[in-house]
């Protein structure tokens, strides 16, 4: 006696065969793959790598631009302290430059009281209007 059985999905993807001849089972489970490209063509390697582009421009002038030129502005006015030079700490201490060296400053914060810290801990150099 030979007893098989096949069901197919509306797809075609799976085909289950059983076959039962002489006390012998046999299965056999076939998997369909539709191998035939996608119409319409989805977005190309470059269209999937616009918006990546796109974030890091904007991180690019939001972020790192305005980051760098702080930095070099900062930089610069840390160059240029000298003697005399009025200035707030990062502490917001305020304070006259009386000495500078390669990396720190004494200031002068009071009458008889002298502080040396370094260059990078000076926020501002203050002018003379903002008394």
């Amino acid at each position: 006696m030979l007893f098989s059985v096949t069901n197919a999905f509306a797809a075609g993807v799976l085909t289950t065969s059983t076959a039962f001849a002489a006390g012998v089972l046999t299965t056999s489970t076939a998997f369909a793959v539709d191998t035939a490209a996608p119409q319409g063509g989805g977005p190309g390697v470059l269209g999937q790598f616009v918006p990546l582009i796109l974030i890091f421009v904007v991180f690019y002038f939001l972020l790192i631009r305005p980051q760098q030129k702080r930095a070099k502005e900062t930089k610069a006015m840390l160059d240029s302290l000298k003697k005399g030079d009025k200035i707030i700490t990062n502490g917001g201490v305020y304070g006259l430059v009386e000495a500078v060296t390669d990396d720190t400053v004494t200031v002068k914060i009071a009458d008889n009281v002298k502080v040396k810290m370094l260059r990078s801990a000076v926020a501002a150099i203050r002018s003379g209007a903002e008394e």
